[in-house]
Protein backbone atom coordinates (compact mmCIF):
# COMPACT_ATOMS: atom_id res chain seq x y z
CA UNK A 1 0.00 0.00 0.00
CA UNK A 2 1.49 3.38 -0.51
CA UNK A 3 1.38 6.14 2.04
CA UNK A 4 -1.51 7.89 0.55
CA UNK A 5 -3.87 4.98 0.90
CA UNK A 6 -2.96 4.96 4.56
CA UNK A 7 -3.49 8.28 4.93
CA UNK A 8 -7.15 8.21 3.20
CA UNK A 9 -7.79 5.43 5.50
CA UNK A 10 -6.88 6.71 8.50
CA UNK A 11 -8.62 9.48 7.70
CA UNK A 12 -11.52 7.99 7.49
CA UNK A 13 -11.12 6.35 10.97
CA UNK A 14 -10.79 8.96 12.33
CA UNK A 15 -14.14 10.81 10.84
CA UNK A 16 -16.18 7.68 11.77
CA UNK A 17 -14.83 7.63 15.48
CA UNK A 18 -15.25 11.49 15.46
CA UNK A 19 -18.41 11.24 14.42
CA UNK A 20 -19.62 8.14 16.39
CA UNK A 21 -18.69 10.29 19.37
CA UNK A 22 -21.14 13.39 18.36
CA UNK A 23 -23.50 11.38 18.12
CA UNK A 24 -23.17 9.77 21.60
CA UNK A 25 -23.45 13.61 23.28
CA UNK A 26 -26.28 14.47 21.26
CA UNK A 27 -28.39 11.35 21.36
CA UNK A 28 -29.47 11.30 25.27
CA UNK A 29 -32.76 12.35 25.88
CA UNK A 30 -34.71 14.13 28.60
CA UNK A 31 -35.51 10.59 30.30
CA UNK A 32 -32.58 9.32 29.51
CA UNK A 33 -31.00 12.05 31.69
CA UNK A 34 -33.49 12.26 34.37
CA UNK A 35 -32.31 8.70 35.01
CA UNK A 36 -29.07 9.63 35.20
CA UNK A 37 -29.97 12.39 38.34
CA UNK A 38 -32.31 9.86 40.47
CA UNK A 39 -31.71 6.10 41.13
CA UNK A 40 -34.67 3.98 41.55
CA UNK A 41 -37.62 3.52 39.05
CA UNK A 42 -39.55 6.28 37.91
CA UNK A 43 -42.90 6.60 39.60
CA UNK A 44 -44.57 9.90 38.14
CA UNK A 45 -44.46 12.10 35.65
CA UNK A 46 -46.27 15.27 36.83
CA UNK A 47 -46.43 17.72 33.50
CA UNK A 48 -47.21 21.24 34.21
CA UNK A 49 -47.64 24.23 31.18
CA UNK A 50 -44.27 25.14 31.04
CA UNK A 51 -42.67 21.89 31.92
CA UNK A 52 -42.71 18.80 33.72
CA UNK A 53 -41.32 16.54 37.21
CA UNK A 54 -39.94 13.26 37.41
CA UNK A 55 -39.97 11.70 40.71
CA UNK A 56 -38.15 8.37 41.32
CA UNK A 57 -38.20 6.08 44.61
CA UNK A 58 -35.87 3.50 46.01
CA UNK A 59 -35.62 1.48 48.78
CA UNK A 60 -37.64 4.31 51.06
CA UNK A 61 -36.06 7.24 49.20
CA UNK A 62 -37.93 9.47 46.79
CA UNK A 63 -36.22 11.78 44.25
CA UNK A 64 -37.58 14.32 41.93
CA UNK A 65 -36.19 16.78 39.15
CA UNK A 66 -37.98 19.30 37.24
CA UNK A 67 -37.36 19.67 33.39
CA UNK A 68 -38.50 22.46 31.08
CA UNK A 69 -40.18 22.33 28.36
CA UNK A 70 -37.43 24.28 26.04
CA UNK A 71 -34.38 24.15 27.51
CA UNK A 72 -31.16 26.73 26.73
CA UNK A 73 -31.68 29.77 28.12
CA UNK A 74 -31.44 30.12 32.16
CA UNK A 75 -35.01 30.68 33.53
CA UNK A 76 -36.63 30.43 37.26
CA UNK A 77 -36.87 26.60 38.21
CA UNK A 78 -37.49 25.11 41.58
CA UNK A 79 -38.24 21.39 42.50
CA UNK A 80 -39.30 20.29 46.28
CA UNK A 81 -39.92 16.97 47.87
CA UNK A 82 -41.25 17.14 51.68
CA UNK A 83 -41.58 13.79 53.54
CA UNK A 84 -44.67 14.07 55.77
CA UNK A 85 -43.89 15.07 59.19
CA UNK A 86 -40.55 16.91 57.74
CA UNK A 87 -39.67 20.17 56.15
CA UNK A 88 -39.52 19.93 52.28
CA UNK A 89 -36.07 20.14 50.80
CA UNK A 90 -35.54 22.33 48.37
CA UNK A 91 -33.78 23.58 44.77
CA UNK A 92 -34.63 26.33 43.51
CA UNK A 93 -32.71 28.93 41.23
CA UNK A 94 -31.75 30.45 37.31
CA UNK A 95 -31.17 26.91 35.34
CA UNK A 96 -30.91 26.03 31.90
CA UNK A 97 -31.84 22.16 32.00
CA UNK A 98 -32.92 21.38 35.55
CA UNK A 99 -33.38 22.02 38.97
CA UNK A 100 -33.01 19.16 40.88
CA UNK A 101 -32.17 16.29 41.94
CA UNK A 102 -33.64 16.61 45.46
CA UNK A 103 -33.92 12.84 47.57
CA UNK A 104 -35.43 12.45 50.57
CA UNK A 105 -36.03 9.92 52.89
CA UNK A 106 -39.20 8.89 53.34
CA UNK A 107 -39.68 5.48 54.41
CA UNK A 108 -43.58 4.59 54.32
CA UNK A 109 -44.61 8.26 54.48
CA UNK A 110 -46.38 10.31 51.86
CA UNK A 111 -44.61 13.16 50.25
CA UNK A 112 -45.74 16.15 48.56
CA UNK A 113 -43.94 17.36 45.44
CA UNK A 114 -43.64 21.14 43.82
CA UNK A 115 -41.67 22.08 40.69
CA UNK A 116 -42.13 24.99 39.03
CA UNK A 117 -40.04 26.60 35.62
CA UNK A 118 -41.16 30.05 35.29
CA UNK A 119 -45.10 30.98 35.66
CA UNK A 120 -46.32 27.55 35.59
CA UNK A 121 -46.04 25.23 38.20
CA UNK A 122 -47.33 21.98 39.57
CA UNK A 123 -48.01 20.59 43.33
CA UNK A 124 -49.50 17.26 44.65
CA UNK A 125 -51.24 16.37 47.70
CA UNK A 126 -49.81 13.82 50.07
CA UNK A 127 -48.83 10.95 47.46
CA UNK A 128 -46.44 7.66 47.24
CA UNK A 129 -48.00 6.45 50.84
Amino acid sequence: MDSGAIRRRLALGVAVLAASGLFALASPGSAQAATSYCSGHKVRTLPFSTGYVQVYKRSGYVCAVTFPKSRGSRKPMSVSVQARGNRPVVDSGRFAHHAGPVTVHAGHRCVRIKGSVGSGSVSTGWILC
